[in-house]
């Protein structure tokens, strides 16, 4: 139960979190491309690797720990679906080179930001 609530207080504030960076950035948001998303996913890529990084140099980091922010808060942080989602509005709308630019610039920056974040947490110990 505990867990439960654990993941449950992790995905509110992470939902809670996604909204108000998205609403921060939508005036800065220009054209068909989904900036905020990205921003979020790129970000939410960087945590969980620096969460990864700071968990091999310290393996007492508890399983409700980790629930919380993994699977709560990281997890309702990132908008997969919704990336998902915009990538079959882009093409929908015709915009095939915009949606294939971003699919590239999340998974890139994505898993660029997961490998930063991973060895930047391990070098500062």
């Amino acid at each position: 139960m505990w867990n439960l609530l654990c993941v449950g207080l992790g995905g509110f504030l992470g939902a809670v979190s996604r909204y108000g960076l998205s609403q921060m950035l939508r005036p800065t948001m220009t054209g068909a491309h989904p900036l905020g998303t990205l921003t979020i996913n790129v970000l939410g890529c960087l945590g969980i690797g620096a969460l990864l990084g700071f968990s091999q140099n310290h393996p007492s980091l508890s399983e409700t720990t980790r629930l919380f922010v993994v699977v709560g808060l990281l997890g309702s942080f990132t908008t997969f679906s919704t990336f998902g989602h915009e990538i079959v509005t882009l093409f929908e709308q015709n915009q095939i080179g915009r949606g294939v630019l971003y699919v590239g610039l999340n998974l890139s920056l994505g898993l660029s930001a997961v490998w930063v974040g991973a060895t930047w947490v391990q070098g500062s110990n």
